[in-house]
């Protein structure tokens, strides 16, 4: 917490600094920023957070970027085209350079992808049969010769992609970090493990460079690439990423004109919301992300598994206010949420209605009430012979709301179930990784972001090859519903598949292997003289390469 003097001093300069500083922030052709948490990796291989992805892609184009919509739009690819049965694509690319000089080939995505999927990093399986369906992904992640794997260069400009089934969201996919390019040259040029881990070792093809990078500061500079293929519409010259992680500290900073893109939430909002001046400067945008509490069913996890018992996580999910979250803890414009997929998001092709559109479509296993969370405690305390239970709850406390979202949780289910008890584990956002990713943890607070504009993108997280978040979770029925949906029967019959989606929902929330939460917003503060950033609910969350300053 912040000391008393501190916070003084914080709140007088808040009083006398104004917000007339940010009106000139970025005339100077620079752009300065506000990072909400430290980047973990610059590896495309290796980045699993939304913080990495963007710098990633800030400085380095895929075959196809998103459009201020949401689009998929040709980016290093000139043009396109799929076969008929929807399981092969061949891109065109154009002419691009990477920033040493080398033309940006072909072989730099056979290469990047083969390496994703021999890694078999976090982040690999999205290339597998749950997303991508790239052909033969899933071998090669487990094993197989990566020459196996359904990817070929034709020629320097011809990339030719093999699915096992057809992905209607592929496209979209091909925006994402993880599909991006990288010099099998260079790369190899770089000392073994430190690829991405400064200037000298990361090479860009994209609308920027870096330009002073060390692993873990706050501080990343970037400028524009002159080589970049679409230079001519990038308007600024050089680029500060600056990571604060409290939100009284980004609203002072945006005052001063230190910062001229911040993101704010709780008491800050509705501060600005009180300026009239101020509050002109203000934007929100629905972040996609979802807020959840997962639960670790391991046997051998703290208290003897206890976990493991379905009623004790029912308990739990039910006896958690969510109104009460977002209206008085979060304060940035987030949304209760009831599903396992966020409010706002993925809109059906058909319809135009956004898959999780009734939040009340569980309501019988997810709510709020304390009378039946308190029946399900009991049938837990009579099935695991015991009347308390201890549970820590892990959280990354690196910015943002995560304190006292977490604070509220504990206070809200030490208050509805008598006998349980949460101690609350706050840790740096590396180590939380790696408890999370290690299953080494009772309950986690789990932030997750889209990388795409479909509901698979969450769904998948849970099945038993999913990700990295495993939860010690299998179930055979909700891995079928999913294969269905992937390389099945409803990969081609998109009503069909849409309807399985929330029967797979259905068995993941009755078995409550997680506990939805909120689904987030961004409230942000942007200078006046700045315009053209995209943000987006899916994929990349911020874009920067078409901001103008005035």
């Amino acid at each position: 917490m912040k000391k008393i003097l501190m916070a003084a001093l914080l709140l007088v300069t808040m009083i006398f600094t104004g917000c007339g500083g940010s009106d000139n922030a970025g005339s100077d052709g620079k752009l300065n920023v506000m990072l909400g948490s430290n980047v973990v990796s610059l590896d495309s291989a290796q980045a699993t957070d939304s913080v990495s992805f963007e710098v990633i892609a800030d400085c380095i184009d895929g075959l196809m970027q998103l459009d201020a919509e949401g689009k998929a739009i040709p980016a290093l690819a000139e043009n396109y085209a799929v076969s008929t049965d929807g399981k092969t694509y061949t891109f065109h690319l154009r002419d691009a350079k990477w920033a040493n000089g080398d033309p940006v080939t072909a072989n730099d995505f056979v290469f990047a992808w083969r390496r994703h999927c021999q890694k078999a990093e976090e982040y690999s399986y999205v290339m597998g049969n749950t997303v991508a369906c790239v052909k033969n992904a899933d071998a090669v992640i487990k094993g197989a010769d990566p020459t196996t794997l359904g990817v070929a260069a034709l020629d320097d400009k011809t990339f030719v992609v093999e699915l096992d089934a057809p992905v209607p969201f592929f496209l979209s996919l091909m925006a994402f970090p993880t599909f991006y390019p990288v010099n099998e040259k260079f790369y190899n040029s770089v000392e073994a493990g430190s690829y991405g881990t400064s200037p000298e070792t990361f090479l860009s093809n994209g609308a920027f460079m870096l330009t002073s990078y060390i692993p873990g500061t706050a501080n990343i500079q970037l400028k524009k690439n002159d080589s970049y293929w679409n230079a001519a519409q990038v308007a600024v010259d050089a680029f500060q990423y600056q990571v604060v992680s409290s939100s009284d500290n980004a609203l002072t900073s945006f005052k001063n004109g230190t910062l001229n893109v911040v993101n704010i939430g709780g008491n800050q909002v509705a501060h600005v919301k009180q300026d009239a001046e101020l509050a002109k400067n203000l934007k929100t945008f629905s972040s996609g992300y979802l807020y959840y509490l997962s639960f670790n069913q391991d046997p051998k996890n703290h208290h003897a598994g206890a976990l493991a018992n379905v009623n004790l996580r029912l308990a739990i999910s039910n006896a958690v206010d969510r109104e009460s979250l977002v209206d008085n803890f979060v304060m940035n414009g987030a949304k209760a949420t009831y599903t396992a997929v966020p409010v706002d998001f993925a809109p059906n092709a058909e319809t135009g209605k956004f898959f999780a559109e009734d939040q009340k479509r569980f309501s019988d296993v997810v709510s709020f009430n304390v009378d039946k969370a308190r029946q399900y405690l009991e049938a837990a305390k009579g099935e695991l012979g015991t009347d308390s239970f201890a549970l820590n709850l892990i959280y990354s406390n690196d910015g943002g709301s995560a304190t006292k979202i977490v604070q509220a949780v504990k206070s809200q289910v030490e208050e509805n179930l008598p006998g349980v008890t949460i101690n609350l584990q706050p840790m740096p956002k590396a180590e939380y990784l790696s408890n999370v990713t290690s299953n080494s943890y009772d309950i986690a607070l789990v932030d997750w972001t889209p990388d795409y504009n479909d509901p698979m993108t969450f769904l998948t997280l849970w099945t038993t090859e999913g990700c990295e978040i495993a939860e010690h979770w299998s179930n055979a029925a909700y891995d079928q519903i999913i294969a269905a949906c992937t390389t099945g029967e409803f990969a081609d019959d998109y009503s069909a598949r849409w309807n399985a989606l929330y029967d797979a929902e259905e068995i993941l929330l009755r078995n409550a292997v997680i506990a939805p939460l909120y689904t987030d917003a961004n409230a942000v503060l942007i200078s006046p003289n700045v315009t053209g950033i995209e943000f987006h609910a899916a994929g990349i969350d911020r874009v920067f390469k078409n901001v103008k300053l005035q």
